[in-house]
C-alpha cells in the first residue's frame, strides 16, 4: 500500500489525481486551502473505496512554516509517507512591465517558493526514512519562454523542473537512499484553472483523460514524462528547437 500526499488537492488535476490514485490502491493525504472541498472529496473517495485512508489538512503553500508542520502532522497521522506530489499552483499573470507585479509575484511565490518548501519538507522525511517518491508537476510551458500572461507561469514551471532535476542528480549519487524523483510535464488538460477560457485550445483533453496519463507515469516512477504522450512527447522535442516566433503561438 502506497501512501501519497497531494497538495492543491481540492480541485482540478489534484482532485482527479486523488480519485485515480485511490482507485489504484493509494492511501491519501490531501492538502489545500479550501477544506470544505477536501471534506467533499474525502467523502466521495471513501464511499467508492471504503478501505482507503484519507487524511486532510488546510494548507496555504506560501506559508513556509505551515508546509513543514502540515507535512509532519499528516505523516504522523498516516504512519509515514511514501510519495509526495507537489501540485499546488496558480495560473494568473500579466505581461512584464504592465503594472501587475502583484499578480506575477503571487504566482512566483506560490509556484516556485511554495514548491521549494514542499520539496524541502518531503525530502526531509524521505532522507530520514531512506526512501520515497517525490513528484513535481511542471508544465509543457516550462520548455521555452512564453509570452504575455504566461511568462511568469512558464518561468516558475521551468524553475521547479530544474529543482527536481537537481534533487534527482543528487539521489543518483546516493545508493544509500532509495528516493525517486519524477517530473511531470502536462500539456493542455481541462481543469478549474482554465475552465473559464472560452476559446477552443488545440490539443486540450478532458481532466480524467489527462490525469490518467499523469497517474500512469507517476505510478511507473519515471524520471520525466510529457503527458498525454500524444502529441506532447514529439511536440515537446519540437518546442526545444523551433524558432521562438513559432513557439510563442503555443502560449
Amino acid at each position: 500500500m502506497t501512501t501519497t500526499l497531494i497538495t492543491g488537492a481540492s480541485s482540478g488535476l489534484g482532485a482527479e489525481m486523488a480519485r485515480q490514485l485511490a482507485a489504484a490502491g493509494n492511501d491519501l493525504a490531501l492538502c489545500a486551502r479550501r477544506t470544505e472541498r477536501l471534506e467533499e472529496l474525502r467523502a466521495e473517495i471513501v464511499a467508492a473505496h471504503p478501505d482507503r485512508r484519507v487524511a486532510i489538512a488546510a494548507l496555504d503553500v506560501t506559508d513556509d512554516a505551515a508546509v513543514f508542520d502540515v507535512f509532519r502532522v499528516l505523516t504522523d497521522e498516516l504512519g509515514g509517507l511514501d510519495r509526495v506530489i507537489v501540485n499546488a499552483g496558480l495560473g494568473k499573470g500579466a505581461p512584464i512591465g504592465k503594472g501587475r507585479f502583484d499578480a506575477n509575484r503571487e504566482t512566483a511565490m506560490t509556484n516556485f517558493v511554495g514548491a521549494l518548501a514542499q520539496c524541502e519538507a518531503a525530502m526531509e522525511h524521505f532522507r530520514e526514512v531512506g526512501k520515497g517518491h517525490l513528484v513535481v508537476i511542471s508544465s509543457m510551458s516550462a520548455l521555452r519562454g512564453m509570452p504575455k500572461s504566461m511568462t511568469v507561469y512558464a518561468a516558475t514551471k521551468a524553475g521547479i523542473a530544474a529543482l527536481a532535476e537537481g534533487i534527482r542528480s543528487e539521489m543518483l549519487g546516493r545508493p544509500d537512499l532509495d528516493i525517486t524523483v519524477t517530473t511531470i510535464y502536462p500539456g493542455y488538460i481541462r481543469s478549474e484553472m482554465n475552465d473559464k477560457v472560452e476559446q477552443q485550445t488545440k490539443f486540450m483533453v478532458d481532466t480524467e483523460t489527462g490525469v490518467r496519463a499523469m497517474v500512469e507515469a507517476i505510478e511507473k516512477g519515471v524520471d520525466t514524462a510529457r503527458v498525454p504522450a500524444w502529441p506532447w512527447k514529439p511536440l515537446g522535442t519540437a518546442m526545444r528547437h523551433l524558432p521562438l516566433k513559432v513557439v510563442r503561438k503555443l502560449g
